[in-house]
């Protein structure tokens, strides 16, 4: 007999800018699908919060260093970068105008509300790419989690962010020294030769352990300066 439990319910569904996008609860799971493709659910939250983390640890001793987050999500990012005094301006760039809703008094404001009210906090309705291209402001770190990675992007037009010359646009955003950190639901030798051919160094990836299956990774690389 199929239960609610394994019949996922959606919660709402939308036809953004970049194509659909859903969110639907699984038992007690929320979890966000875009055209199709799943993204993220709430069930962990670990290699979101390594991600940002990872991008922390790897800086110099700067104080109050400025988070640019490239994607929403479910909130787990924000949620953990806003529970951490030593960062400070906290800004998130999400292109979806539901995902903006679902958080802002919707199913997902459980997990990020407290984060939002926080006066460190900053979301902007945009594409990242276009985002770093057009500001004039720079951050100290830039941790990215709008894809399933590098090679497994959403819609076609985000390849571009991955590219060498989307990387230098990362990288023009950054200070010098500041950190980009990069979400993969799998490894990416290539990618790290592209950060690499970007201009950046100290390119690393630190891998997230799964129960079974492979790790997902955050790759970490600095801006020189």
């Amino acid at each position: 007999m199929v239960t609610s439990y394994d019949t996922p319910q959606v919660i709402d569904r939308r036809e953004g800018p970049y194509g659909e996008v859903v969110l639907r609860r699984h038992g007690a799971l929320l979890q966000i699908i875009a055209n199709g493709c799943f993204l993220m659910d709430t069930s962990d939250g670990r290699s979101e919060r390594l991600l940002v983390d990872a991008a922390y640890g790897a800086l110099d001793e700067r104080a109050a260093p400025r988070l640019l987050i490239g994607g929403l999500g479910v909130g787990f990012s924000l949620a953990h970068a806003a529970s951490d005094p030593r960062w400070g301006r906290i800004t998130v760039v999400e292109r979806e105008p539901a995902v903006i809703d679902w958080h802002l008094g919707g199913p997902l404001a459980a997990l990020s509300g407290e984060a939002l009210a926080d006066p460190r906090t900053d979301v902007v309705e945009a594409d990242l790419l276009d985002y770093v291209n057009e500001i004039c402001d720079t951050y100290d770190a830039l941790c990215l989690d709008i894809d399933n990675g590098p090679g497994w992007t959403v819609t076609e037009g985000n390849e571009s962010l991955y590219s060498e010359a989307g990387l230098a646009s990362c990288a023009r955003a950054l200070r010098p020294g500041g950190v980009l950190a990069v979400w993969s639901a799998q490894p990416s030798p290539e990618f790290e030769g592209t950060l690499r051919n970007a201009g950046f160094k100290g390119v690393r990836t630190e891998e997230i352990p799964v129960a079974r299956g492979v790790p997902d990774v955050v790759h970490l690389a600095v801006r020189p300066g």
